[in-house]
């Protein structure tokens, strides 16, 4: 690439690939003026020697590394979620077609971009979706070995609590009826529960410790409904927050706010739209929910609202949700205000 052409660029789109990298360069009208394609390695290269400007990618595997490293060659990166390039894709697709896409979204005015993550958030985000997947493992055990069960005519509750207090005995039973293939398989599938359930507590410690060495997520625990696992899942998907303007873009960002479809002058809303992350939306519903059960409706302010929602007969399930929103919003006030706690503040007799 020629220096006349490198510092004619205004913007560029790169289309991340496994091995091999899509790049189209825009000028300040936003006409291309350069495509091409590297390796890994000659992207590095031409990332140096290139004048700094705008760098925009898709948020996909990879995206973090890349920004990185363009962010440490003195460029300014943009990461687009991939739902917003698309209307940018013109005709056919193509890698490259795509990397332009990418270079005209990164420059409308009210595109919304994704914070680059740091190398800490990415391993306590790892561990997050380790521990994840095992959960998921452990539940598919414990449903299929309760339906081979059925097959015998045993039955356990539903629920790990039945199967972890009823599966020692079932086993130990010769009289039961189960075969000896059924009962080894059984077996073998009781000794991998354990050991998922093992593993489930040496990451649940793992993330304790993280949590309690973190100020931040000290700072979240505060708040009711979140604990050690919810607040080191915001701290490593939300980052400092500061890319949300209100905490009601951060509820908006988990897909806890109404949905609308709104025509005429005439507001219809819908229910939750569920966008964003579903992991760390459960979580806060999980969190919102052992609330309406268990949070002193006397010592909180919190729990007063919810005495109020009840009053007024709505849904429980509504509440929770509701609630799951407000925990959101208190969440992010914590992320971006330094020092802040969530102080509860008894009711007045």
């Amino acid at each position: 690439m020629s220096q006349q052409c490198s510092t004619a660029i205004a913007r560029m789109g790169i289309d991340i690939g496994k091995s091999v990298f899509h790049v189209v360069g825009l000028d300040a009208k936003g006409k291309p003026v350069f495509r091409n394609r590297f390796t890994r390695e000659r992207l590095l290269e031409f990332l140096a020697r290139a004048s700094p400007t705008i760098i925009g990618m898709e948020a996909c595997p990879g995206s973090n590394w890349l920004a990185r490293k363009a962010i440490d060659q003195g460029h300014q990166v943009r990461i687009v979620p991939a739902q917003f390039v698309k209307p940018f894709v013109k005709s056919n697709k193509t890698d490259i077609v795509d990397a332009e896409a990418i270079a005209e979204a990164i420059s409308r005015p009210t595109m919304r971009f994704t914070q680059p993550k740091t190398e800490a958030q990415l391993d306590l985000q790892a561990l997050h979706r380790v521990r994840q997947r095992l959960v998921s493992s452990k539940t598919a055990i414990v449903n299929q070995a309760r339906a081979f069960l059925l097959e015998y005519g045993l039955t356990i509750g539903a629920g790990p609590a039945y199967f972890v207090r009823d599966m020692p005995s079932i086993l130990a039973d010769d009289g039961n009826g189960l075969t000896p293939a059924m009962r080894d398989l059984l077996q073998e599938q009781w000794q991998e529960h354990r050991s998922i359930e093992a593993r489930l507590l040496q990451l649940r410690r793992q993330i304790e410790a993280i949590a309690g060495a973190d100020d931040v997520a000290t700072r979240l625990i505060s708040v009711p409904g979140i604990a050690h696992l919810t607040a080191t899942a915001i701290t490593a998907f939300a980052g400092t927050g500061t890319q949300f303007k209100s905490g009601r873009h951060f509820a908006a960002w988990l897909g806890l706010v109404p949905g609308e479809f709104s025509t005429g002058g005439k507001q219809h809303l819908l229910g939750i739209t569920k966008r964003g992350n579903p992991y760390l939306r459960k979580l806060l519903i999980h969190g919102a929910r052992a609330c309406v059960l268990h949070l002193d409706r006397t010592k909180d302010h919190l729990g007063l609202w919810i005495s109020q929602m009840e009053a007024k007969g709505i849904h429980r399930n509504k509440v929770i949700v509701a609630l799951a929103n407000k925990l959101a919003r208190i969440a992010w006030t914590i992320l971006t205000r330094r020092g802040t706690f969530y102080l509860r503040q008894p009711q007045v007799q």
